[in-house]
């Protein structure tokens, strides 16, 4: 007699407060086939009705109990420390948080066999000839780009089965934390706020619910190696303010323009980025969504 239980996968989700986190959590909870364990540094979840274990993935033991005791089939590392400035002052727990933690993932991981997919970031280049391919050889030019390269490197050498995503400028409707660059833009502009926003920043703004279709079609088809997984479309970060602006009827006099350099910012930035998506437009099926229409599911979802 052939059983007709369902045979669920069990997804860990680390990092799961954040932004990516939170919608990844969201997502998997509804699924029937999912059995999923969301982790992260806080207290408490904010995904309301999932299995939640406070971590610190800097400490190896943590990072040991939870993954050998939860045995999950798929691991997805959403956790990392991303304050750009604050990580070159900070390099000891931007480096822990960044390299040390993915050692420890991927070691439990690779101890039971778990497809790792671990959350990367356009700037592990030096923005001078961008937009990138995953053949495109990195150099990070500030710490956190370092890190985040070195994390990479890591993950490789492990042994572990592995995918690395790497993404750009993530913006969408996640409920909790602070506010992405839409909600943030949405909200100075419509307290009349004027902000300076660079026009020499050029990459392709990521929906997040267009990253966690990528992922999902990874974590099912067993994906192992490097992806970009970036938004359709190519422009400054100017540029976007301003599609942000006439999408929400507000005053786009209030956007000041400003190059980079202007701003004397602790860590350099990389300016010429963005990723080429062919090789998951062609792997995974990813068609990620214009802006635009993007827009119109964040405005829908979150009354903006």
């Amino acid at each position: 007699m052939i059983s007709t239980d369902i045979i669920k996968k069990r997804v860990l989700i680390v990092g799961s407060n954040g932004m990516l986190g939170q919608r990844l959590a969201e997502f998997y909870s509804t699924k029937e086939n999912i059995e999923l364990m969301c982790s992260s540094n806080e207290d408490k979840s904010f995904v309301t009705d999932t299995q939640y274990t406070q971590i610190d993935i800097t400490k190896k033991n943590c990072v040991k109990d939870l993954i050998l005791g939860f045995v999950p089939d798929i691991v997805i590392n959403a956790a990392a420390y991303t304050n750009v400035d604050k990580s070159e002052a900070d390099r000891e727990l931007a480096w822990k948080v960044n390299v040390n933690g993915a050692d420890n993932l991927a070691l439990y991981s690779w101890t039971i066999d778990a497809h790792l997919i671990h959350l990367s970031t356009d700037y592990i280049f030096d923005g001078k000839n961008g937009p990138y391919s995953e053949k495109d050889k990195p150099n990070p030019i500030g710490y956190y780009g370092r890190t985040k390269l070195a994390s990479e490197n890591s993950i490789i050498a492990s042994g572990v089965r592995y995918a690395l995503i790497r993404t750009n400028i993530l913006y969408g409707p996640a409920k909790y934390g602070r506010p992405d660059f839409v909600k943030w833009v949405v909200a100075s502009l419509k307290a009349r706020k004027e902000i300076m926003i660079v026009t020499d920043q050029i990459n392709n703004p990521t929906y997040v619910d267009d990253l966690i279709y990528g992922i999902d079609i990874i974590s099912k088809r067993k994906k192992e190696g490097i992806y970009n997984l970036g938004g359709k479309e190519l422009l400054s970060r100017f540029e976007f303010t301003i599609q942000i602006a006439d999408f929400f009827k507000l005053d786009k006099n209030l956007i000041k323009p400003i190059l980079t350099r202007e701003l004397n910012q602790p860590a350099a930035r990389p300016l010429n980025s963005g990723l080429i998506n062919l090789k998951a437009e062609v792997e995974l099926e990813y068609k990620p969504r214009t802006i635009e229409e993007s827009l119109m599911l964040m405005k829908s979802e979150l009354n903006l």
